[in-house]
């Protein structure tokens, strides 16, 4: 289960967002877009190529509506398969104009472990069902995935130094509220290269694997795209980073890219 906790550090961190967000218009993503990440993992002072992840985006249809499907891969490297292999996917479907899950599906595989999650959204009944059970959600309620890119499309540029801004999101049978709080911006250099970056700290709920509080802090690209471009957080033991290697058919220029690591 430790590498579902690692990818999650992708898409948790997202699960946030302005009040408003409901009546964002989508302006930071666009259909055939593709995000590459390598997660690194740290324990003795060196960090470790643990694994990849990758996002994509498709426009289509879904029972007679045009949706939006968000695909998130997570898995392992192969010089570590022998060890402990590991080859996660996430899907949510939402509507092309709210931007709201119809569906969320996760497909779990680590080593010996097999998982497969099924939530279907009842957006105007306020609920989401899984495993044949319905739970009540809220108004603008998202899953794990749909609220990354639902988040992109938040107006940096408004918010103070400290604020914060919320959002709900549905997972493993709960509504989870939270938060993250808007730390500025600066600049940033990766293992992809130097970027001028809005800088946000999520509240993280205290677990196996996370400490808890404030202590994650994001970097994503100080322009139109807002894409997540550095993840770095301490655990309980050690220390992760994820970092943005690579990109496709982005929908606005990357302008925040300073220079190219060399």
């Amino acid at each position: 289960m430790i590498f579902i906790q690692l990818f999650l550090i992708l898409i948790s961190f997202f699960t946030l967002a302005d009040n408003n967000i409901c009546k964002q218009p989508n302006t930071s993503y666009k259909d055939g877009e593709k995000i590459k990440y390598n997660i690194y993992y740290n324990v003795i002072g060196i960090y470790v190529a643990a694994g990849k992840a990758e996002f994509t985006t498709q426009l289509g249809s879904f029972e007679g509506k045009d949706v939006y499907t968000f695909t998130a891969i997570g898995k392992s490297n192969k010089r570590y398969d022998w060890i402990f292999k590991v080859r996660d996917v996430y899907e949510s479907i939402v509507d092309s104009k709210t931007f709201l899950p119809y569906q969320f599906t996760r497909n779990i595989n680590e080593g010996s472990f097999h998982q497969t999650d099924f939530i279907s959204f009842n957006q105007k009944a306020k609920s989401a069902t899984t495993l044949g059970v319905t739970y009540p959600t809220s108004d603008c309620t998202y899953d794990v995935i749909s609220a990354i890119y639902a988040a992109r499309n938040i107006h940096y540029e408004n918010l103070q130094i400290n604020e914060k801004v919320y959002l709900n999101f549905f997972l493993d049978k709960e509504l989870y509220p939270s938060y993250f709080k808007y730390l500025g911006k600066e600049q940033i250099t990766t293992q992809y290269g130097t970027f001028n970056a809005i800088k946000l700290a999520p509240l993280l709920v205290k677990g196996s694997m996370f400490k808890g509080g404030e202590q994650m802090t994001i970097w994503v690209t100080d322009d139109s795209n807002h894409i997540p471009v550095r993840i770095q957080t301490p655990i309980i033991v050690g220390n992760i980073k994820v970092d943005m290697v690579g990109y496709e058919n982005l929908r606005h220029p990357l302008n925040s890219l300073i220079e190219l690591v060399q």
